[in-house]
């Protein structure tokens, strides 16, 4: 500065007042500082006010607020705007004017936080595209920050494809809406898809427009589900349902196809109110029926692998998408009602002869029990008239019981033809199912495939013997065993049974006799084919009193040697007993 500068005089300058003494430093102070103060701007502590970015770094943000001093806010409360430069304004909260160095304390988070909701329900309304930060991860979505406002972004809301991987958008920049907000408990949710989705209608509905039946597009495979594949066609998505995905049986889709692989389908359906697409990815293909080998026929034999069971059958996969059905019935030459199950499972490699064959309809039968002989061909060979064999028992009825000599040979024993002697009243008293047991065969019905059997067969005949025996007339020992309404059943020797009408259960005395009862039964009648024997009791007495009443006043005298005949009553003799002893040996034997 110039000496003459220096000692110049200042021309306003109150010289009459610096003689007196008076001093004009204060006064000249306090309108330097109201001068001063009105040249800052008007604000007061925890009020929101505008600012303007004087510089940015990595770190912090400096905004002049018109303040003594300059605040400093850390640059991570912009993170939401990626694109903030010097000389924006920008909205920020007074926290302090001066912190203990003297520092202007300045937050532009809770500037925002302090009107957010304004803006949020603003951006609501007026279907307002704004700019939020995703901050991180959370369970069905993203936290996104949103004017200070933490806003939850639904995993399905960030794009119209599935996000298979969320990482990526985490501490990222995007522009949203706000498609809801919950006041009471200050929930806001944000959508990016729905930026995109009016742009997308758009596409999808001049896409639709140039659709037609039978075209092939090019499409991306956008999501699997156990029903089907969704293709993006590049801005409209469609569905291969899961049976046009191949001509054979597809059990899962992924084993077609994988997420985001190209391939090209048929448009086999649209319907453009609905926006439904029905595509097809086999039909692109040859019909596996179409490629067949025409020398093919009936009679041949292929093999093939179980692919779906049923109880009525199995279906068999011989080629890529071509099938054909083992009926039951055609599993096994038995005739017993089976189930499926009982001979194969899904997965099975098997070997079967086709029985039909339509290539027409696409439609093959096949069978398993011809690849053997029919047993029935040579059934009077392996099991003649009278031959004897060991057969399972496999059903009861009320007639008789079914039997099964080997896989498709059955045959019935009737119910009179599983004992000699024996008055059985169901077959369960007799046998049980699975047992084994022997039987004779009786008769053949080849064309019917019936067997007639018999288990008493398998021993001669005791009433044969029975006859010699129990003669009319004859006298045994029985025991009554059932009392019946028509009578009583009376045990006689070796098994046989024999039956009595009440008149003929009287004593002597009067009485009748009971069950439990050991009496004396005369034979008043003997049917060998009928198998039936009808004592009397009161008929022995009976006949006693009329020989008594025949008998001579005056008899001759007998004989010390000569033998006694009692009334002309025949008893039961040695000889007879010696028969019936070989019948009881033999039958034991047998049983």
């Amino acid at each position: 500065m110039s000496e003459e500068l220096k000692n110049s005089p200042i021309e306003d300058f109150d010289w009459e007042a610096f003689e007196k003494g008076e001093t004009q430093r204060e006064k000249s102070q306090e309108e330097l500082e109201k001068t001063y103060d009105m040249s800052l701007g008007s604000f007061k502590d925890h009020e929101v006010t505008e600012g303007t970015v004087i510089s940015i770094n990595k770190r912090e943000v400096v905004v002049n607020i018109g303040a003594k001093s300059d605040g400093i806010i850390p640059f991570n409360e912009f993170r939401y705007n990626p694109d903030l430069k010097v000389g924006d304004s920008v909205e920020v909260y007074v926290e302090s004017q001066e912190d203990r160095k003297g520092q202007l304390v300045l937050s532009h988070k809770k500037a925002r936080a302090s009107k957010s909701w304004e803006r949020v329900n603003q951006a609501l309304d007026n279907d307002e595209i704004i700019k939020g930060y995703i901050k991180c991860r959370t369970k069905g979505g993203m936290i996104v920050d949103v004017f200070g406002i933490e806003a939850f972004l639904p995993g399905s809301q960030i794009d119209v494809k599935p996000i298979r991987d969320y990482d990526v958008y985490v501490n990222k920049t995007m522009e949203f809406k706000v498609v809801k907000i919950n006041q009471e408990f200050k929930n806001v949710v944000v959508s990016h898809k729905a930026l995109i989705e009016a742009e997308l209608e758009q596409q999808r509905k001049e896409i639709i427009a140039k659709l037609e039946k039978g075209q092939v597009l090019e499409g991306t495979v956008k999501n699997i589900t156990p029903y089907g594949v969704f293709i993006d066609l590049g801005g409209v998505d469609g569905l291969i349902h899961i049976t046009d995905l191949s001509w054979g049986r597809v059990n899962n889709p992924n084993d077609i196809v994988e997420p985001d692989q190209k391939l090209n389908v048929v448009i086999l359906d649209f319907d453009e109110e609905k926006k439904r697409i029905a595509l097809g990815l086999k039909q692109l293909l040859p019909h596996p029926w179409d490629a067949l080998d025409a020398e093919l026929k009936v009679g041949d034999r292929v093999k093939g692998k179980v692919v779906v069971m049923t109880d009525y059958g199995a279906f068999v996969e011989i080629a890529a998408g071509v099938e054909g059905l083992i009926h039951v019935s055609e599993m096994s030459w038995s005739q017993h009602l089976r189930s499926a199950q009982d001979f194969m499972k899904v997965g099975d490699e098997v070997e079967a002869q086709i029985l039909t064959l339509d290539r027409e309809e696409r439609k093959m039968s096949l069978g398993i029990k011809q690849l053997k002989d029919d047993p029935w061909e040579t059934i009077e060979t392996k099991y003649p008239v009278g031959s004897k064999h060991a057969a399972k028992v496999r059903n009861f009825t009320n007639f008789g019981v079914f039997v099964e000599l080997e896989e498709g040979v059955d045959g019935l024993i009737h119910i009179s033809d599983l004992s000699w002697t024996k008055k059985i009243k169901h077959p369960s008293e007799f046998t049980q199912i699975g047992a084994e047991i022997e039987v004779a065969v009786l008769e053949i019905d080849k064309e019917n495939r019936r067997l007639s059997l018999g288990h008493k067969q398998l021993e001669d005949n005791p009433w044969d013997v029975f006859e010699t025996v129990y003669t009319v007339g004859s006298v045994h020992e029985g025991t009554i065993t059932e009392m019946l309404d028509k009578g009583a059943v009376i045990s006689l020797p070796h098994g046989v049974e024999g039956f009595a009408t009440p008149k003929h259960l009287q004593k002597e005395d009067g009485s009748q006799a009971k069950q439990g009862e050991t009496l004396e039964f005369k034979v008043i009648e003997f049917n060998k084919d009928a198998k039936r024997i009808i004592l009397s009791h009161s008929r022995i007495f009976e006949d006693e009193q009329k020989a008594e009443v025949r008998k001579p006043k005056a008899p001759r005298a007998k004989a010390a040697d000569e033998p006694v005949v009692a009334n002309n009553l025949e008893k039961t003799t040695l000889g007879d007993i010696s028969s019936l002893a070989a019948l009881k040996a033999k039958l034991e034997k047998g049983e």
